[in-house]
C-alpha cells in the first residue's frame, strides 16, 4: 500500500506544480495549466455548494474581491483615460478569482488524499515542488534527451516556457520563478526554527538540503532567488538570536546541520565547477557577484547595473497620479503607440513599483498594496500560530517589488482556500500524536 500512497503523493506534487508553476502544453496552446485547473475548481465549488444546500460566500474572499475590483477599476480608468489597450491589471479581479479557483483544486485534492490538511502540509508540498523544479532544471542541462522530452510538451517561451540561454524548469523560469523560490526559502527557515524544538527536529536535515538546493540552483534559474535567500538567512539569524551568542541546544543542533550541509554542498560545487562546463557557466551566472568579488575585488553584477538604470521616474503629474496605461511594452502591440521605442519593458524599467506607477499611478499602486496587505492580514488572523510566517511572506513581496513586478497572491490563495477548522483539527491530531509517542 505504501507504493500506492507514494504514487498518490507524486500525483499531488505534479498537480501542485501545475498550479504554482503554470505552463502551456504544445498540444493545447492558449490555455495554461492554471486556467484548466481554475475551470475544474469552479465546477467542484458549485457541486460542493449544491450538496451543502448553501450559496454563502466567504466574507474574507468577498472583501478581497471588492478590493481587487477597485484595483481593476483604477487600471481600467487609466487605460480609458490614456486611450491604450493594455488591460493587464484592469482585469486583476479575474486573475485573482482564477488563482483562487485553481488553489481550491489543490487544497481539496490534498485534503481528500490525506484525510485532512494543514498549513504545514501545504508548505511541504510547495517545498517539494520547488526542489523538484530545481533538480529537473539542473538535469536538463546535463542530459539533453531530458531537455528534448520536456521541450516536446512545454509550450511558449518566457517565465512559463522555454528559454534559449537560461536554465528553466517546467513552467519555472526568470524572475517569476525567483520570487516564488524566495517565498519557499522563507517557509523552510520558518519550519526549521519551529520544528527544532519538537519531535519533528528529525526533519531538519531534509529542510536544510531543500534550502540549499533551491538557493543554489534557484539562483542559476533566476538571481531573484538570491534576494529570498538573503532575507531568509536574515530571518533565521533574527529568530534564532545567534547574534546574542546565547541560543539553546536546539538552535545549536540546527546550525550544526546547516554548517555540515553547506560544507558538503560547497565541495560538490567546487567539483562540478572544475569538471562540468555547463555547471560552471550557470554557477557563474547565478553567483556573479561573488565571483566578481573574489576575482576583481569588488561586487559587480551585470543585472544590478541594469537595474540601477531602470530607476526612471515619471516626469509629469498625470503619470504620477493615474499612470500612462502601459504595463507591457507597447512596441509592436499597441496599434496607436507612436512614442519612443523600448527594447525592454515600458520606459525600459522592470522595477515593480515603477511599472505599477507607469501603469495606473500612485492611486493604483496604493490600492494594489492595500489589497496585498489585506490578503496577508486575512491569513495572519485566520491562522494565528503562523502569523509570523505570513508576515515575512508579505514583507518579501514588497521587497521583491524593488526589483521586479511580480505579486505572490497565488501563495496566499492556497491558504485562503483552507478552513480554520481544518488547521485546528490538524493541530489537535499533532498534539494527540505527541502524547501517544
Amino acid at each position: 500500500m505504501w507504493i500506492l500512497r507514494l504514487v498518490g503523493m507524486v500525483i499531488l506534487t505534479i498537480l501542485t506544480s501545475f498550479y504554482f508553476f503554470p505552463f502551456e502544453f504544445t498540444f493545447l496552446p492558449g490555455a495554461n495549466t492554471k486556467m484548466v485547473m481554475a475551470g475544474v475548481g469552479l465546477i467542484l465549488l458549485i457541486v460542493q455548494l449544491a450538496r451543502q444546500g448553501q450559496s454563502l460566500i466567504n466574507k474574507d474572499i468577498f472583501n478581497l474581491a471588492i478590493m481587487a475590483g477597485v484595483v481593476s477599476l483604477i487600471g481600467f480608468f487609466s487605460v480609458i483615460w490614456n486611450d491604450t489597450h493594455d488591460y493587464t491589471y484592469a482585469t486583476y479581479i479575474i486573475s485573482m478569482l482564477v488563482w483562487l479557483s485553481g488553489a481550491y483544486v489543490v487544497i481539496q485534492s490534498i485534503k481528500k488524499f490525506h484525510g485532512g490538511i494543514s498549513v504545514e502540509l501545504i508548505c511541504n508540498y510547495l517545498i517539494v515542488v520547488c526542489v523538484a523544479q530545481c533538480l529537473i532544471a539542473f538535469a536538463m542541462t546535463q542530459y539533453p534527451p531530458l531537455k528534448d522530452f520536456v521541450d516536446s510538451f512545454l509550450g511558449s517561451t518566457g517565465f512559463m516556457g522555454k528559454l534559449k540561454d537560461r536554465m528553466y524548469g517546467i513552467g519555472a523560469s526568470l524572475d517569476v520563478a525567483g520570487s516564488r523560490f524566495s517565498v519557499i526559502l522563507m517557509m523552510i527557515v520558518y519550519f526549521l526554527t519551529k520544528n527544532a524544538k519538537t519531535e519533528k527536529s528529525r526533519y531538519i536535515g531534509l529542510y536544510m538540503i531543500a534550502f540549499v538546493i533551491i538557493a543554489v540552483i534557484g539562483s542559476m534559474i533566476s538571481r531573484t532567488t538570491s534576494i529570498g535567500a538573503i532575507c531568509a538567512l536574515a530571518y533565521l539569524i533574527y529568530i534564532s538570536r545567534i547574534y546574542t551568542l546565547r541560543f539553546d541546544s536546539n538552535m545549536a543542533y540546527l546550525y550544526s546541520w546547516f554548517v555540515g550541509i553547506m560544507f558538503v554542498m560547497l565541495l560538490l560545487m567546487i567539483y562540478g565547477y572544475n569538471t562540468n562546463t555547463a555547471f560552471r557557466e550557470n554557477l557563474r551566472f547565478g553567483f556573479e557577484g561573488f565571483f566578481s568579488l573574489v576575482e576583481e575585488g569588488k561586487w559587480d553584477v551585470h543585472s544590478n547595473e541594469i537595474l540601477k538604470n531602470m530607476y526612471v521616474f515619471p516626469d509629469n503629474l498625470k503619470t504620477w497620479i493615474i499612470g500612462d496605461g502601459y504595463f507591457d511594452n507597447p512596441n509592436g502591440i499597441e496599434p496607436y503607440y507612436i512614442g519612443p521605442t523600448w527594447h525592454g519593458f515600458y520606459q525600459n524599467t522592470d522595477v515593480g513599483y515603477l511599472r505599477f506607477i507607469y501603469y495606473f499611478g500612485v492611486a493604483g499602486l496604493i490600492a494594489f498594496s492595500l489589497f496585498m496587505i489585506k490578503t496577508g492580514k486575512v491569513c495572519m488572523n485566520r491562522f494565528t500560530s503562523y502569523r509570523s510566517l505570513f508576515f515575512v511572506i508579505l514583507l518579501l513581496n514588497f521587497i521583491v517589488w524593488f526589483k521586479v513586478s511580480t505579486d505572490i497572491f497565488l501563495v496566499f490563495a492556497l491558504f485562503l482556500c483552507l478552513d480554520k477548522d481544518d488547521e485546528q483539527i490538524a493541530e489537535q491530531r499533532s498534539l494527540e500524536n505527541n502524547v501517544i509517542s
